[in-house]
């Protein structure tokens, strides 16, 4: 039976209840605690999954999964505690949480937490915004997926798949990591794998939401991708089955349960994603950009005008110098500190800020020792090399493995290296300035998202050194192979098996009878298999954002939602902003950079938070005119919370 009752005055809906919808609601709260209003706000958040954590960190998962990013340097709330109650705008950082967990407290700031227990932290912060929000503002999770959006009398109404219907004023979508159609190769491994005995294909996604438990005890296991998701397979197949890892003289070893699968893994590069360096920064340190600054990336666009007509950018030429300059700035730093001091680094970093012949001011410091830095060269390390024997190949990784480790652990402020890398995660959001919105020419556009994105996030976006450093132990355990650079699979009719083979590593060829796809799809609008996303391009009151030069001609079809700046209002396929829907996070990937991130800081808002912040503020600015009398919202079953 469906209940109808009164629409509110202000009625929002938020489509995605992962972190990027919980941050919208935490900010629409804090500004409505604020600042109140005249009359009752409604905010109606759908999600299949639990409140808080969508789908990905969901608190069901298993805890062998954890998060690449360490507890000091995650919050959700947009300022610290003030000492009255959790609630929107004031509340603990993801460490100070974990502090008082009952389980988890010996997680520190600068350890990893489980993402399930970031789960958990999630729906404490949903609960405690819902609880304390102020007085007229009612919060809602309908337990369904938003399968529909339609308009009609200047309204939005958005159907769930359990049949509740909310007319609404303004909606937000941030629905972030679907599941995509099958690409061709795709389908051809579903289709061998549907038509043979014995053999399965899964297919990329979250680890938590692979079937993994039903791969057999020495069954040979194929992966594709050595990547975050690897690792989460590899946590899952080995502790996940009671396989312990142990210390012995300076080592790690795995021990075996005897439960565990055999492991053949390849990608591309042929390299375990690498380590972040342990954390020694402080969860508000804020690096101060020298070369790569908004100053910098306005005079480079002055001067693309100037030459070509186009303020768009190339990346390597305008953007990527710079970068080099601010990743070598600190790397070479660091390694005056190491060799001489503090007092020395400050020297040397000033005469590099203003030195025109850097080569000579390394000669004069004495570093011509030390070996530059290549970041294409560290992400693809066998590229042109050949092995004669697994056996070779493996003693080369494993050797590059320790050595990646032992600098991880040195940090990443100590470690020369890890000091560097760390600054790419550093000045991402000088780097979104040059590249979001078509900041970059279409062709420069493509070979950012194909080309340099892999490298950026292989170096610089990793797992704790602990997962690197457990990798090699089942390696040398003999339960993970690792292919080679170059590894390619396929279905072998004559054999009747998946086949990974690396043309690099002599005799690298291996039959599996389970394949997991270990890289997260890309998602674009077409391969989205969201019932409301296709309906919402069907009806073209969402588009693509395309990159097009219309001098030349060239096109670059982002695949993601083409949005406003903040506020992100959607453009329709008419070209013009929706003023009353927003798109923020995974949907507007490649429209904007690195938009998947589910974590914010503590201390100053970073981007997470005023990204969310920008909607809030457009959503209780502006009202849509039209209403029509006696409209209700209709409920049929939701979670009243």
């Amino acid at each position: 039976m469906t209940d109808f009752i009164p629409r509110a005055d202000l009625d929002v809906v938020i489509v995605g209840a992962g972190p990027r919808g919980l941050s919208v609601l935490e900010r629409l709260v804090a500004r409505l605690a604020d600042t109140p209003r005249d009359g009752e706000v409604r905010v109606h958040l759908f999600d299949p999954d639990e409140a808080g954590t969508g789908r990905i960190w969901r608190t069901s998962q298993s805890v062998c999964f954890l998060m690449n990013t360490a507890a000091g340097e995650v919050s959700v709330f947009s300022a610290g505690p003030d000492g009255g109650p959790a609630r929107a705008g004031f509340g603990p950082s993801f460490s100070d949480w974990l502090s008082t967990h009952p389980r988890w407290s010996g997680v520190g700031p600068d350890d990893y937490g489980p993402r399930a227990v970031y789960g958990e932290y999630l729906r404490m912060a949903f609960e405690a915004i819902v609880a304390n929000a102020p007085d007229g503002v009612t919060v809602r999770h309908v337990a369904e997926k938003a399968v529909s959006l339609t308009r009609e009398f200047g309204l939005t109404t958005v159907t769930g798949s359990g049949g509740t219907v909310v007319s609404a004023d303004k909606v937000v979508l941030t629905t972030g990591h679907p599941r995509v159609r099958p690409e061709d190769g795709e389908k051809e491994l579903l289709t061998f794998a549907r038509h043979r005995s014995g053999l399965t294909y899964l297919r990329g996604d979250s680890a938590a939401d692979m079937p993994l438990g039903v791969i057999a005890p020495g069954e040979q296991v194929g992966v594709i991708g050595l990547g975050l998701t690897f690792f989460d397979v590899l946590a899952e197949l080995t502790i996940g089955r009671g396989g312990r890892f142990v210390e012995r003289d300076g080592q790690t070893e795995y021990l075996p349960s005897g439960r565990e699968p055999h492991l053949v893994a390849g990608s591309r590069s042929g390299l375990v994603m690498l380590a972040r360096g342990r954390n020694q920064k402080a969860p508000t340190y804020r690096y101060q950009a020298k070369f790569v600054t908004e100053a910098a990336i306005v005079r480079a666009r002055r001067g693309a005008q100037r030459i070509t007509g186009s303020a768009q950018l190339d990346f390597v030429r305008d953007v990527l110098s710079l970068l080099r300059l601010e990743v070598e700035h600190v790397y070479y730093t660091a390694h005056v500190r190491r060799r001489h001091g503090d007092e020395a680094a400050q020297w040397f970093a000033a005469g590099h800020l203003a030195s025109d012949d850097r080569e000579e001011l390394l000669a004069a410091w004495d570093l011509g020792d030390v070996p530059p830095l290549d970041l294409e060269q560290i992400a693809r390390p066998f590229v042109d090399r050949e092995f004669d024997s697994p056996d070779a190949f493996h003693d080369e990784l494993l050797e590059l493995l320790r050595q990646d480790v032992a600098e991880a652990r040195e940090g990443n402020v100590d470690n020369p290296l890890k000091a560097a890398l760390d600054i790419l995660r550093d000045t991402r959001g000088m780097v979104r300035q040059a590249v979001d919105f078509a900041g970059l020419r279409p062709e420069s556009h493509r070979e950012f998202v194909t080309w340099f994105n892999p490298i950026n996030t292989m170096v610089s976006a990793g797992p704790p050194w602990i997962r690197v450093d457990q990798a090699a132990a089942v390696i040398r355990a003999g339960l993970l192979t690792v292919v080679g650079p170059g590894t390619s699979v396929r279905a072998d009719h004559s054999s009747g098996a998946f086949v990974l083979e690396s043309s690099c590593v002599t005799g690298s060829r291996r039959e599996v009878s389970t394949l997991i796809d270990a890289r997260i799809p890309r998602s674009t609008l077409l391969s989205n298999t969201d019932a409301l996303i296709a309906g919402l391009v069907s009806d073209g009151l969402i588009t693509e954002m395309v990159n097009a030069d219309l001098s030349s001609g060239v096109r670059f079809r982002a695949g993601s939602v083409a949005v406003t700046r903040r506020p992100f209002h959607v453009i329709d396929v008419l070209g013009n902003p929706d003023p009353d829907l927003y798109a923020l996070g995974v949907p507007t990937e490649n429209t904007r950079w690195f938009t998947q991130i589910g974590t914010g800081r503590p201390g100053p808002m970073t981007g997470f938070h005023t990204d969310a912040d920008g909607i809030a503020e457009d959503v209780l600015r502006h009202r849509t005119a039209a209403r029509t009398p006696g409209a209700s919202t209709a409920t049929h079953p939701a979670a009243a919370i």
